[in-house]
């Protein structure tokens, strides 16, 4: 009974450890409303597409005397803004922002109006959205559902370390290779089909995911280490189980792979 309520509590901390992660970082939708002549409106803005097809920007608007607006340029470029209207489909304003190549960024506004009332659906400052490849499923699945346990049988872990009728050791060795199976076989993969290179963490960059993986691996691995001959090590074990915990916690994607047109050769628009 112990053990299922320990489970359970695991369970309990991993989900809300992902559900915070899924609310956070920059490459989820913007949501918000706003009021515009008396009109509430509601509305998700992408921040991330794939890079197949041009990236769909919508906005439900039953009004019919409401326009709509989208500028955009590519990110950290002196390109001139591009203005396109909005289009007007099925009670909806719909517009297209180009698409870009593997880790290529737009900067993009969305201005609604209303006679001479006007509204930016992105604030002061414009939405930053990212290209990216396409994942497999067979790749992208497994991934998720790995990493999920690589969390859970670590916080189970972590949870194990303060129990001192429990020895951690097992659970330690889950753990560490579900980590390195879901981070450093997998994730290299992801990213590879979504932004090209392997691996843009230390030493070849500064990708924020690759790099708190790395950290987090560490950790594990030298909780490992420190039980070795079965010993619990409970102290390096409930250390690594933070670690992940605090990882984990990151926005996903933050200071992600990026496209430095400038780079380019030929340059592309």
């Amino acid at each position: 009974m112990r053990k299922t309520l320990l489970w359970i509590l695991a369970v309990i901390i991993t989900l809300a450890a992902a559900v915070y992660q899924r609310m956070t970082g920059p490459t989820y939708d913007y949501r918000g409303k706003v009021e515009i002549g008396g009109t509430e409106i509601k509305f998700k803005l992408p921040r991330s597409a794939e890079n197949m097809k041009d990236c769909e920007v919508s906005v439900e608007v039953p009004v019919q005397d409401i326009v709509g607006t989208v500028g955009y340029k590519r990110y950290k470029t002196e390109d001139p803004w591009t203005e396109i209207p909005m289009e007007r489909q099925n009670g909806k304003l719909v517009a297209f922002l180009r698409k870009q190549p593997m880790a290529g960024k737009l900067a993009y506004t969305v201005l609604l109006l209303k006679g001479e009332k006007k509204i930016s659906l992105t604030g002061a400052d414009p939405i930053i959205i990212r290209f990216k490849g396409v994942v497999p499923m067979v790749v992208l699945i497994p991934h998720v559902l790995i990493m999920f346990l690589a969390m859970l049988f670590s916080t189970r872990a972590g949870l194990a370390a303060l129990d001192r009728k429990s020895n951690p050791r097992k659970l330690a060795l889950w753990a560490a290779a579900l980590l390195f199976v879901g981070g450093f076989i997998l994730g290299p993969l992801v990213q590879h089909f979504g932004f090209g290179p392997y691996w843009t963490g230390f030493p070849l960059g500064f990708d924020l995911t690759d790099n708190k993986t790395l950290i987090a691996m560490i950790g594990w691995i030298i909780a490992v280490i420190a039980g070795r001959k079965g010993k619990p090590a409970r102290g390096w074990v409930l250390a690594a189980a933070i670690l992940l915990l605090i990882v984990y916690s990151i926005p996903h994607s933050l200071l992600g792979s990026e496209l430095d047109y400038s780079k380019l050769n030929p340059p592309i628009k």
